[in-house]
């Protein structure tokens, strides 16, 4: 038997925004504890979207998060002997995650010289429904609508 989930532990907000969604995506930014350098090379890609576009770039980063937050996945299961791909709304939590993961992650695959640079580019090709983060997203929602036959094998 599993033993209990562990508890979630509140996070703290960011000191510039107060908001707990920029420190979740700042945590996810982080490599080898080095917050500080996470947070640096947040605003600094935030200040770099808002020069870019003129306009607030903390707003153009949430439009950014919501454009690549997934509604429905794919979940491998079993059946009989074969293997099939059905569709399954995301949770609330997972959306968000799966959103910030991406976003970070497609940044980090871009070409530039900095991450900040990186990010900000990121941030800004997502808001328009562009870059890799956004195709990752269509991506699932193509293979979950291709998959819709066995939507009736939901766990």
């Amino acid at each position: 038997m599993r033993k209990a989930q562990a508890k979630k532990l509140p996070l703290a907000p960011d000191g510039k925004y107060n908001d707990k969604l920029v420190t979740r995506f700042i945590n996810n930014i982080m490599w080898d504890g080095k917050k500080s350098t996470a947070i640096t090379i947040f605003y600094d890609a935030l200040d770099k979207v808002s020069k870019i576009t003129n306009e607030d770039g903390y707003e153009i980063w949430k439009k950014a998060l919501s454009n690549i937050t997934p509604a429905v996945e794919v979940r491998s299961r079993r059946i009989g002997g074969s293997t099939f791909q059905i569709p399954t709304e995301v949770r609330a939590d997972r959306k968000i995650s799966l959103s910030i993961k991406w976003m970070i992650r497609y940044s980090r695959e871009r070409n530039g010289r900095t991450m900040a640079d990186k990010l900000a580019n990121e941030i800004i090709a997502a808001s328009k429904g562009e870059g890799a983060s956004f195709k990752k997203k269509e991506d699932i929602h193509r293979m979950a609508e291709a998959n819709k036959a066995f939507s009736h094998f939901k766990v």
